[in-house]
């Protein structure tokens, strides 16, 4: 396996995003049984039975990378936070009402965006996040992210996110930093 060669990123729907979750899942599974994250074939499975209602939500957007030679290499996808999102909920502290209040357009939840080891540190991650972006109305993005992954804060960082607490994403799960990037500030 080699990380040379062109990679392209193709913007899906939840129907496309479907008819690649095989790719989607090949890069989520290998990305995410590194240290720290170590997920098992169960919590793959799991986190893909999610996704299989996701992509069924019309406003779905996914980006998948592949090699010329048709490659998974990254995936990202997500979708506007509903009215009734539990994601405020997991909060450690709680937020404000102005900041969690939600009403399906106003804020976009990453989430998942991973990159396959050997295309790393190849801006593979930040194309694969404007184009899931791309034209969205959103006035923000949220996302969970791993505080001990460096590399992963390092870029959100350098993307303009900002910490806005600390949550439990899931029963089970460790903490993470939920990080914010408003889109207004940033020019959409």
């Amino acid at each position: 396996m080699t990380a040379s060669g062109r990679i392209t990123v193709e913007r899906l729907d939840g129907a496309g995003a479907a008819q690649a979750e095989c790719a989607f899942t090949l890069v989520f599974a290998e990305a995410f049984a590194e240290p720290p994250y170590r997920k098992t074939s169960e919590e793959v499975d799991a986190n893909f039975r999610r996704f299989r209602s996701q992509v069924r939500k019309a406003t779905f957007r996914g980006a998948l990378a592949r090699t010329t030679g048709g490659e998974p290499v990254g995936i990202a996808y997500g979708y506007p936070l509903s009215p009734s999102t539990g994601w405020w909920d997991r909060f450690t502290t709680p937020v404000s009402q102005e900041l969690r209040r939600e009403d399906g357009r106003r804020t976009f939840g990453l989430m998942e965006l991973a990159v396959r080891a050997p295309w790393r540190r190849q801006h593979v991650a930040l194309r694969l996040h404007q184009a899931v972006l791309a034209d969205t109305t959103a006035e923000r993005v949220l996302l969970n992210a791993r505080p001990d992954v460096e590399a992963a804060q390092a870029a959100y960082q350098s993307w303009g996110y900002r910490k806005v607490g600390e949550a439990h994403p899931w029963d089970g799960a460790d903490l993470h930093d939920v990080m914010m990037l408003d889109l207004r500030r940033e020019g959409g």
